[in-house]
């Protein structure tokens, strides 16, 4: 899988009917995903081929996470229209018509590097700050649900919002395909930090007594990658640090690039979201480097 940041462009441009996820993975048809070699701006966005009951998925717990590079360049660019991220999520409230993507953006990364799962309870966003959580009200049949936001879209106009599958379904309009809502960003100050669950997600124990939260489980071999260095003895200093700092495995590993070698630090696997954000946010506080999201 391509392990570089995302970025806006042309493959947001051809995909503008929904979210802007790039990257695909091997597709099957359990998971709903497109099983042939039809060219992407070509393949048409649907549910899993047999619908799912996604009515009892549990809502997310909200926490507060770091703002990072990916995802949030301000401005961007879709097909001629320029926009601008917010600075924060905090007092942002709308009301317009929020549409749902599915399968073609199915195990592709999302705007900020993750990787987009129709299933879990996440969103797409035009403008608010990634990752942040909004409330998103159904003002046709009152329903609400909180969301993750992690991906940028939809570029329709008149359309504010994109939900995963689940979200859509849960606010009961998946078949209609649009719905008149409210979306409501929260006030991340309000939040508890992702930190407060590192120590629960270290522990293998506590960790199988989480709660089943689809928008926090990560996708197998899921790595933070703290850098890429051109001296080994350097990277491996850096392993060191990490690895006394947060009892998680870190590995060094070499990569050729343009002809050069590298050696990237990770951290990882990690399978939870919570802890992808509290370690992020741990390593940026510590200086030991500006961590990404990768998925091998």
């Amino acid at each position: 899988m391509t392990k570089t940041l995302f970025r806006l462009g042309t493959a947001c441009a051809l995909a503008m009917l929904g979210a802007c996820s790039t990257a695909p993975l091997p597709k099957d048809s359990q998971t709903g995903n497109q099983k042939n070699d039809v060219p992407f701006d070509q393949l048409r966005d649907s549910g899993p081929d047999v619908p799912v009951d996604m009515l009892a998925t549990p809502e997310v717990t909200p926490v507060r996470e770091p703002i990072g590079v990916a995802g949030n360049k301000s401005p961007y660019v879709v097909a001629g229209v320029k926009y601008r991220v917010l600075q924060g999520a905090k007092g942002y409230k709308e009301r317009g018509h929020a549409s749902w993507y599915g399968t073609k953006f199915h195990g592709r990364k999302t705007a900020n590097g993750e990787v987009y799962n129709m299933y879990a309870m996440s969103a797409a966003h035009k403008t608010l700050p990634l990752p942040s959580y909004a409330k998103v009200t159904n003002l046709d049949n009152g329903r609400s649900i909180i969301v993750r936001v992690n991906d940028r879209g939809p570029f329709v106009p008149g359309r504010i919002i994109d939900l995963s599958y689940t979200a859509a379904q849960k606010l009961g309009y998946v078949d209609k395909g649009v719905a008149r809502v409210e979306v409501v960003a929260l006030d991340p100050d309000s939040l508890p930090s992702a930190t407060e669950t590192l120590a629960v997600e270290k522990d293998a124990a506590a960790r199988q007594a989480l709660p089943e939260d689809a928008s926090f489980k990560l996708p197998p071999n899921t790595f933070l990658q703290v850098g890429a260095y051109s001296s080994s003895s350097q990277a491996e200093e850096i392993r060191k640090q990490l690895a006394a700092a947060f009892g998680y495995p870190v590995s060094v590993s070499p990569v050729k690039r343009s002809g050069k070698t590298l050696y990237r630090v990770r951290i990882g696997p990690i399978a939870q979201q919570r802890a992808l954000a509290a370690l992020r946010e741990s390593v940026e506080q510590k200086s030991l480097g500006q961590p990404q999201v990768v998925v091998d």
